[in-house]
């Protein structure tokens, strides 16, 4: 009966530590660049793809490679393993999730904003019904 006990509470423990380490993994920190760059762990950025610069994807390692301008202005290379994500280019934001290393922005996740279909234009408020 005893050792019944001392196991059930060894699964308890090692799964409140488990459920634990789980959320200090995926609780990630908005910042901008400014700040992420003397941060040694994954973050968040949002800002504005920079479509009059660069951006490229190679196809031998597979990397898409863009600028993007946080909120804050600062402007800032990014490289993302994987292809260029859909809606991409109509995107009015982004969220990248990664670390810096070596001065580069290495995103492992992108998210993008795009406009709303439901959103009124400036012309269509003015139109008599």
């Amino acid at each position: 009966m005893k050792l019944k006990i001392i196991i059930g509470g060894i699964i308890i423990v090692a799964a409140v530590v488990f459920g634990a380490l789980s959320f200090v993994e995926s609780n990630v920190e908005y910042m901008d660049f400014g700040k992420a760059m003397n941060v040694k762990k994954k973050v968040q950025v949002k800002g504005t793809w920079m479509k009059d610069k660069e951006s490229s994807f190679n196809a031998n390692l597979k990397e898409f490679s863009f600028y993007m301008k946080d909120d804050s202005g600062v402007e800032q290379r990014v490289v993302f393993k994987g292809a260029r994500p859909n809606n991409f280019e109509i995107a009015d934001a982004l969220v990248i999730k990664g670390k810096y290393d070596n001065g580069t922005f290495h995103a492992s996740e992108i998210l993008t904003k795009c406009p709303s279909k439901y959103d009124v234009k400036p012309a269509e408020q003015s139109k008599p019904m």
